[in-house]
């Protein structure tokens, strides 16, 4: 059975280096938002945020990514200010706590991405790919940190009405596409070894459309940065589990595929086994079970490649 030959990346960072590729590192999410899609208003409160930041990192979380803006489908947009009151004062928990916890923030706000490394953070995940706010880019470059440049398809008040993409048309959109958002970032000033992409799962792809992109997930290795990949408790894949969750409910007991880290883990190993550097998740423990298996079979499987 074949499987891809991961590149070896060193991805530079604000005060340090990470080496991805020997083995896929995990991202914990931690959302401070009242209404994101799967765990909206649970980690609000600043004190619940905290908690589980660092049970996440003793889940053994390689890095953590904290959001104040919900980017679900129709989701009102709130103001650069009232996302900073929500994230600010936790990011700066988490690295008094652990001062050598490695952050990001989760913002297409440049003035947020700003104050962020300024507190501490050491990376930006923009998923508009530093396309909706026109100072992101400049403001990423002279920060010299790492940079998650996203693929989205418009934007989420504009996914639901979005033309349908036939299977064959998903992944070259993609890779296209996200070349054009790394080329931009490299005339902006971003330094290549601080960049890491993400084909955006979910982002401006309904359903369906998502599983083209996993299946040839390889193909986009062609563009030669680390891969991030974020499939945690997307609806397509909750979607796909829905029947064998309802098949176990009427037997009288809990149908695994009930619980949205289960079928999650299977899309994770498929993108692993594809060659995904990093693992963006909610479930860190059993997310970082899972990938130990599947980095050993990455490393039975051949060497890895250099790039």
């Amino acid at each position: 059975m074949p499987f891809a030959v991961r590149p070896h990346f060193d991805w530079r960072l604000c005060s340090r280096t990470l080496p991805l590729g020997a083995r896929t590192l995990i991202m914990g999410i931690l959302n401070t938002t009242p209404d994101s899609f799967s765990d909206g208003g649970q980690f609000l409160d600043p004190r619940a945020a905290l908690d589980h930041a660092l049970q996440m990192l003793d889940e053994g979380a390689d890095i953590l990514d904290l959001g104040g803006e919900t980017t679900r489908p129709n989701a009102t947009p709130i103001t650069p200010a009232e996302e900073q009151a929500r994230v600010l004062p936790v990011l700066r928990a988490i690295l008094a706590a652990r001062p050598d916890a490695l952050l990001s923030i989760d913002t297409y706000h440049a003035e947020t991405a700003r104050l962020a490394i300024a507190s501490g953070a050491e990376i930006v995940n923009d998923v508009s790919g530093l396309l909706w706010d026109e100072q992101m880019a400049a403001t990423c470059a002279s920060l010299d940190c790492g940079t998650i440049l996203m693929h989205t398809r418009g934007r989420p008040h504009q996914w639901r009405t979005l033309p349908a993409l036939a299977p064959d048309e998903v992944t070259p959109l993609v890779l296209r596409e996200l070349r054009t958002r790394a080329e931009a970032a490299l005339t902006s000033g971003i330094a290549r070894d601080t960049i890491v992409l993400d084909p955006g799962f979910g982002f401006g792809k309904a359903f369906d459309e998502n599983y083209p992109l996993l299946a040839h997930l390889d193909t986009l290795h062609s563009l030669n940065f680390p891969l991030l990949i974020g499939l945690s408790r997307k609806g397509f894949i909750t979607h796909t589990a829905k029947p064998f969750a309802e098949a176990g409910n009427k037997s009288g007991a809990p149908g695994l595929a009930s619980e949205t880290w289960v079928p999650t883990l299977a899309a994770n190993t498929a993108a692993i086994l594809a060659g995904a550097h990093i693992l963006r998740v909610h479930d860190v423990g059993p997310t970082c079970a899972a990938a130990a298996i599947a980095d050993r079979i990455l490393a039975a499987a051949g060497p890895q490649a250099p790039a």
